[in-house]
């Protein structure tokens, strides 16, 4: 048996299963939350990444998605509202050794977390952040949330909301993540295949993951949840189509819906470098385009954050030799005040 109580299959490696990171605590969540969805499917995808329990942890924010930590028996942190990218961008930043993954909604992300997301993400820190988005504050009771459609009515929007809605992964990719990814909470093999591309990425990983509340907005995905036939999934190298349509780009360069038979299709590049391509298919919505674009919308490498502080830190050494704090402190910036 390994220390942390997995057992090994002969060569050493640990071979853990789903049991293994169910923790012991009540999993409290509204009856058919889908959060319950998400959360098997990630106990399920953890003995994957073949790593001990302590080496694995789990950062959130406030809202229903940050019980997360609760419930996955690994190491794990229930931070401060919208600040778990910060923390963890820390963390990974020191502890390179340590898988870390961000728990957070469309409310704790966008709205006051707005800041430390796209830090974290042009930064391209050693991190995943999954971003469960039902649209709505579920916590607080049914307020709108920063993914909102337009005309929502809710408790603190009476006449509807008058605000644009954000796009989570368009505004990932214009802080220039180098991997945005989407799934469904009721897709289990395709959660599954973007978490693994997703810990396979090196640097920020961002995956929105869109999931139902059906308390306070009941059926917000309804049109992809539960008919496959509008789920247009993008697979690298493969033409862009779902059932008998296609993804054209026009002489604008703006993307329309074509017949697929009609040929000129566009083929998906997630490992393209420039963005463009992959933040107007970000764009694409049920309500422009008939059917949710999911998987793997962008795939690129870069420089990763704690790699470069480690290098600048290797280099200060070498230079400097070991710092003297109270040299520091007392260094040519400071003054003595009579």
């Amino acid at each position: 048996m390994s220390a942390d109580g997995g057992a090994g299959n002969g060569d050493g490696l640990l071979q853990l299963t789903a049991k293994d990171f169910k923790s012991d605590q009540e999993v409290r969540w509204c009856p058919g939350c889908g959060d319950y969805a998400i959360l098997n499917v990630m106990q399920g995808f953890m003995p994957e990444l073949g790593l001990a329990r302590e080496n694995i942890v789990f950062i959130s924010g406030i809202g229903c998605a940050a019980r997360f930590p609760y419930y996955m028996q690994t190491y794990g942190m229930h931070s401060i509202h919208g600040r778990a990218p910060a923390i963890a961008t820390g963390l990974a930043t020191t502890r390179p050794d340590l898988s870390v993954w961000v728990a957070t909604g469309d409310g704790d992300a966008l709205s006051i977390g707005g800041n430390h997301l796209i830090h974290s993400l042009r930064r391209n820190v050693n991190l995943r952040i999954l971003l469960f988005n039902n649209r709505i504050y579920g916590l607080t009771k049914g307020q709108y949330s920063p993914t909102s459609e337009r005309g929502k009515v809710t408790k603190s929007t009476p006449m509807g909301s008058i605000d644009r809605p954000f796009h989570p992964l368009a505004i990932a990719i214009g802080a220039e993540a180098t991997f945005v990814a989407r799934a469904i909470d009721t897709d289990k093999p395709g959660m599954t295949a973007v978490l693994r591309a997703a810990a396979e990425h090196r640097g920020t990983a961002f995956v929105e993951i869109l999931q139902n509340c059906n308390i306070y907005n009941d059926g917000a995905w309804e049109h992809v949840r539960d008919n496959k036939e509008n789920r247009l999934y993008l697979e690298a190298g493969q033409e862009i189509r779902w059932g008998d349509r296609g993804i054209r780009m026009g002489a604008d360069g703006t993307l329309v819906v074509v017949d697929a038979a009609d040929g000129g299709l566009l083929v998906h590049e997630p490992t393209r470098d420039d963005p463009g391509l992959a933040f107007a298919l970000a764009r694409l919505t049920y309500s422009n385009l008939g059917g949710v674009p999911l998987g793997v919308f962008r795939a690129v490498e870069r420089p990763v954050y704690d790699e470069a502080v480690a290098a600048q830190i290797a280099e200060a050494k070498e230079r400097r030799g070991e710092g003297d704090l109270a040299t520091l402190l007392a260094g040519a910036d400071t003054w003595e005040i009579d």
